[in-house]
């Protein structure tokens, strides 16, 4: 059987074990590795907290932080996707703030945890297999932990063992070490977790393994690449850039493409991994497909490489993504569904099938030349007409409709109904409000239908309706009825599998220049097929990028796309953001629909500012750290 990785069975004995008696007698930093490490259940309990403590960006993570299942009802389900050109929060407007992202002292906290476990390893009286497989673990988990460093704020202070204090505080300070030096540091601790750990564990259990330390690689070399080609695109200045504690030499990006590309490759040589259902018959199949990946990937084993595992609703295991982010007609008595509004900008750029390899806009006129007309309801537009709310989508990447509930189709047994408005016989718009109107003996509601249980978009009560057109779909559980409370979701997230593999390897191929050109196009073009497209496109830039965005949407790897090939201050730059408008022509008969582009409704213009590539270092005045740039 494929193997798939994750840490949902960890998670379980740390919850379950949290109360007993095996870590309760003197602080970790005190116990000796003997006592800590002789009973089996101390080991997975140390071990499930690295775990739960590293830095993977699934469904509980926020602008706030890691591991945010707190219920909060202030965040609203505010995630990473909603700063980005991939979606919009029903409610919420906010941009970037300085404290968003931050993870310095939870990051140094799971490292010190670390550190213990690694000065102790020595001490212990075990087998050379069972010593080589925590010498792997515990280095993938401290590259890990370094990663969602470096990536934050550039070089950070490398600490290898455990810091004891003795009386002289000074003598904790560790300087700041480049950031070229940080991120080959995170390249070997890589190297060493490969070297160490094996292909599986002997009784099978849900940890890190070879491949997915080569999966860790690919994604953190590719990110450090980008910074080095990129860099200049956000010209930064001050002590941190003098020093090179933010900021690589463009000479770096070679090495680190080569470390990206050759992790990928030993992945996709190894003949573990493969595409789920790699070869579709049609697309709706492709559809079909990609939803039943997410929503739940242990029935993915030959894609899936490492998964962070959600066990029992209601507790620290359960997440949100369930009542959040659900239409509002299914909300099953939850009061704040439908949060999660994905933008027109994505879906502008999902391919058709008749002209593969180009992004394929939605067309709202005949005249076709209106992409950048966001003004509302022209009556002098000749608009297209429809019979149905989401013939506009028809041809449209299978991805988009297993990503995004679209108007019209239907979601847990009902009809989902986003409706904006309708025009009136007359010509005179009706939308965003008004009263029910009556022509020929029929009614017609603005939002499609008469009581607010009954439809999905729009409204502004209670903040519970798309605002962009469109409804969330990817990860929800279609056959699971969500029970309205907190934490009720136990949808595991996919944190690496194979497709990002894919495309981290065509990407280094392309951006470096060098490597085997044909393995790359085929690398993206697997992908693309078992999307339902028939027709290969050439290894370019724009390509994958472009494949990034549709098969990664919402996995959190849009955000760090932009910070790391240095793009957010171009794509945010007073940039609105848009929807689309299903509205129903009464002018016609019977009325169709035509749809309408425009600017997401009670929203402002966002600006991404340079200092913001890097998040700022807290606590400056006690640990004396250089501070980043425009802090």
């Amino acid at each position: 059987m494929k193997m798939i990785k994750n840490i949902g069975l960890l998670l379980v004995v740390f919850f379950a074990l949290s109360c007993g008696n095996v870590l309760d007698k003197q602080p970790l930093d005190k116990l000796q590795g003997e006592n800590l490490f002789s009973n089996p259940e101390g080991v997975k309990l140390y071990m499930a907290n690295l775990y739960y403590q590293l830095p993977i960006e699934d469904f509980t993570f926020f602008r706030q932080g890691f591991n945010w299942n707190t219920g909060d009802p202030n965040n609203g389900g505010f995630a990473p996707a909603m700063v980005t050109d991939e979606a919009v929060h029903t409610e919420f407007g906010d941009f970037i703030g300085n404290d968003d992202f931050q993870w310095w002292d939870q990051g140094y906290k799971l490292i010190r945890d670390t550190n213990i476990l690694i000065d102790i390893i020595p001490t212990l009286d075990i087998t050379d297999d069972e010593r080589k497989a925590l010498i792997g673990e515990s280095s993938f988990i401290r590259a890990y932990a370094y990663f969602g460093l470096v990536k934050r704020y550039g070089g950070v202070p490398l600490i290898t063992a455990v810091q004891k204090y003795e009386g002289d505080v000074e003598a904790l300070k560790v300087p700041r070490s480049t950031e070229k030096e940080t991120w080959d540091f995170v390249m070997k601790e890589c190297d060493l977790a490969i070297a160490n750990l094996a292909e599986s564990w002997p009784g099978g259990e849900r940890r890190a393994t070879k491949w997915v330390a080569y999966a860790l690689k690919s994604r953190a070399a590719l990110h450090a690449a980008s910074l080095a080609k990129y860099g200049d695109r956000s010209p930064l200045s001050g002590t941190a850039v003098d020093q090179k504690l933010v900021g690589l030499d463009k000479s770096a990006a070679a090495e680190f493409y080569k470390a990206a590309a050759d992790a990928a490759e030993a992945i996709m040589n190894s003949g573990k991994f493969s595409l789920f259902r790699a070869n579709p018959a049609t697309p709706e199949d492709a559809a079909n497909n990609y939803r039943l990946l997410f929503e739940d990937p242990n029935n993915a084993p030959e894609e899936v490489i490492f998964i962070k595992g959600y066990a029992r609703p209601g507790s620290g295991t359960g997440h949100n993504y369930g009542i959040w982010y659900q239409p509002n007609q299914t909300a099953n008595g939850w009061p704040h569904p439908g949060r999660m509004n994905p933008t027109l900008e994505l879906m502008d750029i999902y391919e058709s099938y008749d002209k593969p390899g180009v992004s394929a806009p939605i067309m709202t006129s005949e005249a076709g030349n209106d992409l950048t007309d966001y003004n509302g309801f022209n009556a002098a537009k000749q608009y297209k007409r429809f019979e149905g709310p989401n013939d506009i989508f028809k041809g449209k990447d299978a991805r988009m409709w297993a990503t995004m509930i679209l108007p019209g189709t239907n979601w847990k047994g009902q009809k989902i109904v986003i409706q904006a408005g309708f025009i009136k016989p007359d010509g005179s718009p009706q939308i965003m409000g008004g009263e029910p109107y009556t022509v020929n003996g029929k009614t017609y509601y603005t939002y499609g239908a008469a009581d607010r249980t009954q439809y999905s978009g729009f409204d502004t009560w209670g903040g519970n309706n798309t605002r962009t057109g469109v409804s969330f779909k990817k990860f929800l559980n279609e056959g699971v009825n969500v029970p309205p409370g907190w934490n009720q979701s136990t949808t595991d997230f996919a944190d690496f599998r194979y497709a990002e593999i894919l495309l981290n390897y065509a990407e280094a191929i392309v951006e470096s220049g060098t490597g085997d050109k044909v393995k790359g196009a085929k690398a993206l073009n697997d992908i693309r097929h078992r999307a339902g497209h028939k027709t290969d496109i050439p290894l370019t830039i724009e390509n994958v990028i472009r494949e990034r965005r549709v098969e990664l949407a919402f996995e959190n790897k849009r955000f760090w796309d932009l910070i790391r090939r240095r793009e957010y201050h171009t794509t945010f730059n007073n940039t609105m953001r848009h929807s689309i408008l299903p509205v129903l022509d009464l002018r016609a008969t019977p009325a169709k629909y035509i749809f309408i582009r425009t600017n997401v409704a009670r929203s402002n213009p966002s600006t991404f500012d340079y200092k913001q590539y890097y998040r700022y270092i807290p606590g400056i005045g006690a640990n004396g750290l250089v501070q980043n740039p425009q802090y």
